[in-house]
């Protein structure tokens, strides 16, 4: 077994295929990420969106990725797994998640982190990303290696269509910045594209719930009223200007990279969901979509409520 400092070498040496230092502290950097919002609210059309395509995967990329995840999970954030049984070995299916964490999304890479150590790389995720990854060229590069393809309706079908697994967070921005004593709620506001493509598909639901990633920074307040008086909505796709708390940068704005607070945190999969009754046509009728998208959230707030009954904020369960 290779010590700390073995570990995190051969880390740093198999870096070298995928990228550089310089790229490294591009990535982390405050000054990147809000360049990198800039250059996305100021495009003048889609034409600078690559499209999505399933073969840009890489597997070494992702065992490095999951690697680096693995240790921090056990090391750092005291990772947990329930329920990993309830993964469909094969075939379609869409992991629907509650998203925690601001723009560190810790909570995607244990959850993939899960299905990597149960099936290895033949089983397939394609986590669904916002499009300011995929505008930006070192992000975009690194998410499609990463098997990412764009949040909507078209990446989606691709992932499904070839038998893969999909990893969506409907709640997105209104979720991941839900105020920290709010964070015992799965808020999917509303959003039911997830359920109108799992019909369309046939494929399963399977909810994914984390508890503990969203103790990783503080949040004060989301700022819906700030991003309605703004517009964000019309020009960064984002209904919020949230209010943090976070390592290093203190009281902030929730948009730049922090260091995650060393929260325990527990990933739970919870048994598919499916609709055999329904067919594709289905996805278009409100009824039935409002009717399936309440028996998903359910599911997930019922895991939820069942993670963090007896919590301790950071600690876990005793």
């Amino acid at each position: 077994m290779l010590s700390i400092t073995g570990f995190w070498r051969d880390i740093a040496r198999r870096a070298g295929g995928f990228i550089s230092p310089a790229e490294v502290l591009r990535l982390v950097s405050p000054v990147k990420a809000l360049s990198s919002v800039l250059a996305y609210v100021s495009r003048t059309s889609e034409a600078g969106f690559v499209p999505d395509d399933l073969e840009r995967r890489d597997p070494e990329f992702i065992r490095w990725v999951m690697d680096m995840s693995r240790w921090l999970g056990e090391h750092y954030f005291r990772l947990r797994f329930e329920g990993l049984e309830h993964i469909p070995g094969d075939g379609p299916a869409l992991m629907v998640g509650n998203h925690n964490g601001g723009i560190m999304p810790m909570d995607a890479f244990f959850t993939i982190l899960g299905v990597w150590d149960r099936f290895g790389p033949g089983r397939v995720v394609h986590p669904l990303v916002h499009d300011l990854i995929a505008h930006d060229p070192l992000a975009h590069r690194l998410a499609v290696r990463g098997g990412a393809l764009r949040a909507s309706q078209g990446g989606g079908e691709k992932a499904l269509r070839a038998g893969h697994l999909a990893l969506v967070y409907p709640g997105a921005d209104l979720e991941t910045y839900r105020p920290f004593w709010q964070r015992h709620r799965v808020e999917l506001a509303g959003r039911q594209g997830f359920v109108k493509l799992a019909i369309r598909e046939g494929a399963p639901v399977v909810p994914v719930v984390s508890v503990g990633t969203h103790e990783q920074l503080i949040v004060l307040a989301r700022g819906d009223g700030l991003a309605k008086l703004l517009r964000t909505e019309k020009w960064l796709r984002t209904r919020v200007v949230p209010i943090v708390v976070c390592v290093p940068w203190g009281l902030t704005i929730g948009l730049l990279p922090y260091v995650p607070l060393p929260a325990q945190t527990t990933i739970a999969y919870g048994a598919p969901i499916r609709w055999p009754g329904l067919r594709p046509a289905d996805a278009d009728d409100p009824a039935v979509l409002t009717r399936c998208y309440a028996e998903v959230v359910g599911a997930m707030q019922a895991l939820l409520d069942r993670l963090s009954a007896g919590r301790r904020p950071w600690f876990g369960k005793p």
